[in-house]
């Protein structure tokens, strides 16, 4: 058996990468590892890993020789990175070569909200327009008052597209950034959330951010505000959410990460105010691509001896 190991729902492109190179073939998922011979488990010295499943050191005892884990994807919310470290495994991740696409569906995601885009395309697919004249008019998008919470590679990224659309930019992270002298930073994300009129989430996932975009964040947004989260769904209170999108707390809602994906709460299908994407962020075949390129780099690398590209502990 080969000494690296790939688990997780691979493309064609990265099968083949994976096999020729390394020798790998991917498991469907990691319950699929204790399954593996003895002998076979003993060897493997990096883990290829492509998925949203608890990968802690139950998992990690049963690759006794692990020394890697190269993640597929820039977040790692998965992996118990304190797990690995104490048994002196390295992890690595794929920063970077996503941001553009991740940025650009974020603003899409409030262009189409405020627009209402989904839902006067159904109505015109519908046949409502020769019938019923004009579609309802629906929100300007430009010129707001948007909060980004986390200024991080992706957060920057998606405050720079907005600030060309001429919004006023707000930010929280845990320290100012080097920023343009007209935006706004707020150290709490309530005081974030009171001083716009929209709010993008783009803070990590992991078990530091759970519910950080809480009741008191979403109600300090107001009645006319829009969230967009292409973080993780985790980052939102997603009980807290709801109920305002129901209760017209909040005006809506543009989403691309849930809990429990990808079996979401029902409700959010139904709802008129929220525009729902299948975490799509980061879906386009030149930035997977990429991403599937960066992970092997590691690989080599860690087989290598050399310093691993992009490594997270």
């Amino acid at each position: 058996m080969t000494n690296v190991l790939a688990v997780g729902q691979y493309s064609d492109i990265d099968v083949k990468a994976l096999a020729d190179e390394f020798g790998a073939v991917p498991l469907a998922d990691l319950s699929q590892i204790a399954g593996l011979p003895e002998d076979g488990r003993a060897a493997v010295t990096a883990l290829a890993y492509k998925g949203h499943h608890a990968l802690d050191g139950q998992v990690m005892d049963l690759l006794p020789g692990l020394k890697l884990i190269a993640n597929f994807g820039v977040g790692y919310d998965a992996i118990n990175v304190s797990d690995a470290s104490a048994r002196g495994i390295s992890v690595t991740n794929t920063p970077n070569v996503l941001n553009d696409d991740v940025a650009d569906l974020a603003v899409a995601l409030l262009v189409m909200e405020s627009r209402k885009l989904t839902a006067s395309e159904n109505w015109m697919r519908a046949g409502n327009w020769p019938a019923e004249g004009a579609y309802p008019l629906a929100r300007k998008m430009s010129g707001r008052k948007v909060g980004v919470l986390g200024m991080g590679r992706i957060g920057r990224e998606i405050a720079d597209r907005l600030a060309a659309f001429k919004c006023e930019i707000h930010y929280q992270s845990r320290s100012r950034k080097d920023a343009p002298a007209d935006w706004t930073y707020h150290a709490d994300p309530v005081e974030l959330a009171r001083s716009v009129d929209d709010l993008v989430i783009a803070v990590v996932g992991g078990p530091d951010t759970v519910g950080f975009v809480s009741a008191e964040v979403i109600d300090a947004l107001g009645a006319d505000g829009i969230i967009v989260n292409i973080a993780r769904g985790s980052v939102i209170d997603e009980a807290a959410l709801l109920d305002a999108l129901e209760n017209g707390r909040l005006r809506g809602a543009g989403l691309d990460v849930f809990l429990n994906e990808p079996d979401i709460d029902a409700r959010f299908l139904s709802m008129p105010n929220v525009t729902i994407l299948p975490h799509v962020g980061s879906a386009t075949a030149e930035t997977r691509a990429a991403m599937g390129d960066l992970q092997r780099q590691n690989v080599r690398a860690h087989l290598a001896g050399r310093p691993l590209v992009t490594p997270v502990n």
